[in-house]
């Protein structure tokens, strides 16, 4: 569907970024990709929400259409927070809901605690403030330099290689679908996964300043805004006791709702998760 490429300087003012605009009337959603993805992830959810909001689907730096950042220490969640609000300054968005996939939602968590007035409500897609290490360590696995595919149908196979737990009802038109949001066909014709390697850093290893901090301080920071969360059945990621406990700290309004048959993340268009989202968006987002 049509969009508009937005472009903006970064925080930092080193990098030119990119975003998608879907329209220009209702109210603003800022939708924010996870760690290897890019603002393609959220195709298929914008085929169903455009039209009601004004969509803000960014590429965070180092992915997508997006700068690669020289320095790779700046691959973090609050520096991502500090790029998404140069992007709602350059539009003269003052105030926005967000949905936030996986980095997404840590990202969201993050903007709430910077300039909590500019967060309206907030969709956690299959994050919390608890990351599981099965998921963790399953991501490290896979993120990171890769060699270039011959053909967009070994991209797919790749994506399937390392998402298959997480979709297993996928058909082979469902992988080739996601390879082409996650990917991006080089001038060679060579298929490459639209991101910068050097991502792969802030998420490697296993000491203290790689490992997901105590994110509950965030979280508690939380309390005053509406909360939806969206949780794969099968996520490796977030389980659903943290769920559970994110719903027993929170005061305000909290919702939840579980997508079966998936993991980690769920791609938003399925019912158990669109019914969901559009309730609430119409309940909270206006």
């Amino acid at each position: 569907m049509d969009y508009r490429v937005h472009r903006y300087r970064s925080a930092c003012g080193r990098l030119d970024l990119s975003a998608r605009l879907y329209g220009e009337q209702g109210p603003a959603l800022l939708l924010m990709h996870g760690l290897t993805r890019n603002s393609a992830d959220f195709e298929p959810l914008a085929r169903h929400l455009a039209g009601s909001y004004r969509l803000i689907v960014p590429d965070q730096r180092g992915r997508g259409r997006s700068d690669w950042d020289p320095d790779p220490a700046s691959y973090r969640p609050d520096v991502y927070a500090g790029d998404m609000f140069a992007l709602l300054d350059s539009l003269h968005v003052p105030v926005v809901s967000v949905i936030g996939t996986s980095m997404g939602g840590l990202i969201a968590m993050v903007m709430a605690a910077m300039r909590a007035e500019a967060l309206r409500c907030l969709v956690l897609n299959d994050v919390g403030p608890v990351i599981d290490q099965a998921g963790l360590t399953r991501i490290q696995g896979y993120v990171g330099p890769a060699a270039p595919f011959a053909s967009w149908d070994e991209a797919a196979a790749r994506c399937r290689a390392n998402n298959g737990e997480a979709f297993p009802d996928f058909t082979a038109a469902d992988w080739l679908a996601f390879a082409r949001r996650t990917c991006i066909e080089q001038a060679d014709g060579r298929v490459a996964f639209a991101y910068d390697p050097q991502i792969a850093l802030g998420v490697a290893g296993t000491d203290p300043a790689t490992v997901p901090p105590d994110l509950w301080p965030l979280w508690s920071l939380l309390d005053a805004k509406p909360v939806l969360v969206v949780r794969g059945a099968l996520s490796d990621l977030l389980s659903a006791a943290t769920v559970a406990e994110m719903g027993r700290r929170h005061s305000g309004v909290f919702a939840q709702t579980e997508v079966p048959r998936v993991g980690h993340a769920p791609i938003l268009d399925e019912p158990a998760a669109l019914g969901p989202i559009r309730d609430f968006l119409a309940a909270h987002a206006a």
